[in-house]
């Protein structure tokens, strides 16, 4: 059957057979996203040896915090790149600068030369995640495009639990350098099939003007925002110069850039994807999402290893328990939002079951069971699995075409951000509770202890006696239980927002990979929402 759509169609010759040569992009895609997500969690377990080769105890935070800083700055200034030059484009150069970064941190000679690389690396990693969620968008109508959307969830859960355990093996069996020198035949064979295979309709005719100052800004922000939320309340007391300097310092720059972007031709977050009511709650959901979820994980675990006396190994696998969880919910979730067109209850669950799961965490302590506690940990675990997908599809149905990268890049930044922001003011909950209750109960007994970060090491553990151990698990029960007090009226407030979304029916038709027999560039259906929105 011809195609419909004014734009061009895909010639035989690459036209995808949505059984196997679609799959086989889509997997060759996701294979690209798994080196993103694989670089964030591979380090850990190599970090040791690279520091005692290199030097730099002070510094070697730093190669997990410039990979992600450069990752976040990535992403808004990726996806509008995405939109004014064309996806293709800018994603085979975010490769290319994901490869050449990972084989300069493979031959890096000191802990600097390794950061600087890192940092490069975390801008293609950015580069490359958020392309490829704004090419599934381009390649196939929302709708359509959902089951592929829920590969995200089986690529992010595949990291997360390789990650560690293949960093190990690497370094143990060929040396640390091979965790970053192993991306590149990988990465080569990615970027030769897409290059070769991967056909889209070109960029807008019109002239392309770069927003330089609003990149600038905005990347100095984000920058800006990182350290305040990582170092507030950890490396820095919150009413110290520092801090103080760093949060004054981002109010200036966000006002600055929003000014700016008010202003541009070509805006990296056009102001007025804000205009719609559907585009703008999904944001907010996803800053809260990110808030509640991603970022209560740490204190998850702190709960798990001081008041339920868990070692390492056990409160690992209830971690990766919770992840599976998180995992299955969001791939599910995707196929069923693909097959009924609806999106709405998802995100109303998901922020229901955060407030159910914070209430019950606020109730347990030490004489809480395991069992119990494996269900806590599984709905918050649920909980977000039910949402991320969801607001992904939603964001991409309210974006036209020539919109797709930067509304993309825009709800994962504020997703981001509230993943930082959520952490930041759990550590601090946590830490002024937690010296308040030390106080009282143990006073100035140097043989207790803590982290900076909230955690007591095995060594003072192992020289508690039983009594005195059952009695700080309830200091840490009572600390940590204002963090799930939290959360709740912040769960409630997204149960709120959740609630105010339209029931809009994700767009349908066939998208450039889509199947059936239209092969084209995409209809007027996915390239613009609003004409199939049935809103309630």
């Amino acid at each position: 059957m011809a195609s419909r759509s004014p734009r061009p169609a895909l010639d035989a010759a690459t036209a995808p057979d949505p059984s196997a040569r679609t799959h086989a992009l889509v997997l060759t895609l996701m294979a690209a996203v798994f080196l993103s997500l694989l670089d964030s969690q591979i380090v850990a377990t190599a970090l040791p040896q690279m520091v005692s080769d290199l030097g730099g105890l002070d510094r070697f935070a730093w190669v997990t915090t410039g990979y992600l800083i450069g990752g976040s700055a990535a992403v808004p200034v990726c996806g509008k790149l995405g939109d004014l030059f064309g996806r293709k484009r800018v994603f085979l150069a975010a490769l290319v600068v994901f490869l050449a970064a990972s084989a300069l941190c493979g031959i890096a000679q000191t802990m600097t030369q390794l950061i600087a690389a890192r940092i490069v690396q975390g801008i293609g990693s950015g580069g490359l995640f958020i392309c490829v969620l704004a090419l599934i968008g381009e390649m196939f109508s929302p709708r359509e495009g959902a089951r592929y959307y829920g590969w995200f969830s089986l690529t992010f859960g595949a990291a997360s639990l390789a990650g560690p355990t293949l960093g190990g093996i690497l370094t143990d069996l060929a040396g640390w350098r091979w965790v970053f020198l192993v991306n590149l035949p990988v990465g080569a064979a990615v970027l030769v099939i897409v290059a070769a295979t991967l056909r889209l309709p070109p960029a807008r005719p019109t002239k392309a003007h770069i927003d330089y100052a609003g990149v600038l800004l905005l990347v100095l922000a984000i920058v800006a925002l990182n350290l305040l939320t990582g170092w507030a309340g950890v490396t820095y007391a919150w009413d110290s110069p520092v801090i103080l300097g760093l949060a004054a310092g981002s109010v200036l720059v966000v006002a600055l850039f929003i000014l700016s972007q008010r202003r541009a031709v070509d805006p990296v977050i056009p102001l007025r994807l804000f205009t719609d009511r559907t585009f703008t709650l999904v944001v907010a959901l996803g800053f809260l999402a990110g808030f509640v979820g991603l970022g209560l994980i740490n204190y998850l675990v702190l709960w798990l290893r001081t008041v339920l006396g868990l070692d390492v190994e056990n409160s690992g696998y209830l971690l990766t328990a919770m992840m599976l969880g998180v995992v299955l919910t969001s791939w599910i979730s995707a196929k069923v939002i693909g097959h009924t067109g609806s999106y709405r209850w998802f995100p109303v669950l998901s922020m229901g079951v955060f407030a159910v799961a914070a209430v019950l965490f606020s109730t347990a302590g030490p004489g809480t069971s395991t069992a119990l506690v494996i269900g806590y940990v599984l709905l918050f675990g649920i909980a977000a699995g039910l949402n991320s997908q969801a607001l992904s599809l939603a964001a991409r149905n309210t974006a036209s075409r020539q919109d797709i990268g930067a509304v993309q890049g825009t709800a994962t930044l504020l997703r981001q951000l509230g993943t930082g922001l959520g952490v930041s003011f759990f550590a601090a909950l946590t830490t002024s509770r937690l010296g308040t209750g030390l106080q009282e109960h143990f006073g100035g007994d140097a043989a207790v202890r803590i982290d900076a970060d909230g955690s007591l090491s095995p060594e003072v553990l192992g020289r508690l006696s039983d009594a005195v151990r059952l009695e700080l698990a309830d200091v840490y029960a009572d600390s940590l239980r204002a963090v799930f007090h939290a959360v709740i009226p912040i769960a409630l407030v997204g149960l709120v927002i959740a609630l105010l979304l339209k029931d809009v029916k994700l767009a349908g038709g066939h998208g450039l990979g889509g199947a059936g027999s239209e092969q084209s560039g995409g209809d007027a259906t996915a390239d613009s929402p609003s004409t199939a929105r049935d809103a309630s």
